[in-house]
């Protein structure tokens, strides 16, 4: 099931990450959904597939406790909701005011028309996605809270900066719950590298994050 907020754009038009997943040229729309808006649901079909065009999502998991588990961030140009099965395995949210194209998952992995080649993709695809868990799963394993925020920085850090800054759409809730810490234990770990000079913060958010010292930075993440 689609949800979407009141704010519907829907155009008829090609989205080149899809159109490289299909291996063809494949009619997508556009929505808009707006900040902490759901995207879709745990347990929901897989009807679509989504690519980011503007905004980030975040695809999580709540546990028994009730506590929530970020999985992955999806930001601009990523294609997320592919499956090996026919439901999504996760939750799938707009963190901040998010712009997605999407396309019938039949268009890429449809019986008619020829879909070898986006299936195979989807597979590359969801291959792709399985080496990203393992990382995360790795990530989540290592001792210190400081060596699981160095490489969460330095993961963004590869995917995000611009003009050397580096400039976050989630919050520290949302790099706690994906790096399975409380948000204390967050911010005292980015002020330990701030007082170490390997950081420092820009605007009053403290989402915009300068890294004075990539190499100290991935001293860290090893």
């Amino acid at each position: 099931m689609l949800v979407m907020t009141q704010e519907k754009a829907p155009q008829r038009s090609g989205s080149s990450g899809l159109n490289a997943l299909a291996g063809h040229a494949v009619s997508c729309s556009e929505f808009k959904y707006q900040r902490g808006t759901e995207i879709f649901g745990e347990a929901e079909p897989v009807d679509y597939l989504y690519q980011v065009k503007s905004g980030a999502v975040r695809c999580y998991k709540m546990l028994a406790d009730g506590r929530r588990q970020i999985m992955a961030f999806h930001l601009v140009g990523d294609i997320f909701g592919v499956e090996n099965g026919g439901v999504h395995r996760f939750t799938a949210e707009a963190i901040v005011e998010t712009t997605v194209s999407l396309t019938d998952r039949l268009n890429v992995v449809g019986e008619e028309g020829g879909r070898a080649a986006g299936t195979n993709n989807v597979l590359r695809l969801v291959t792709s996605n399985l080496q990203h868990a393992e990382t995360h799963m790795l990530l989540l394993g290592r001792k210190t809270a400081i060596e699981k925020v160095a490489a969460f920085l330095v993961e963004m850090d590869a995917r995000l900066s611009a003009a050397g800054v580096l400039n976050l759409p989630m919050n520290r809730r949302d790099v706690a719950d994906y790096l399975g810490l409380t948000l204390e234990t967050v911010s005292r770990a980015l002020s330990q590298l701030r007082e170490r000079d390997v950081l420092t913060f820009t605007g009053r958010s403290h989402r915009q994050i300068i890294l004075r010292d990539r190499a100290r930075l991935a001293e860290f993440d090893h």
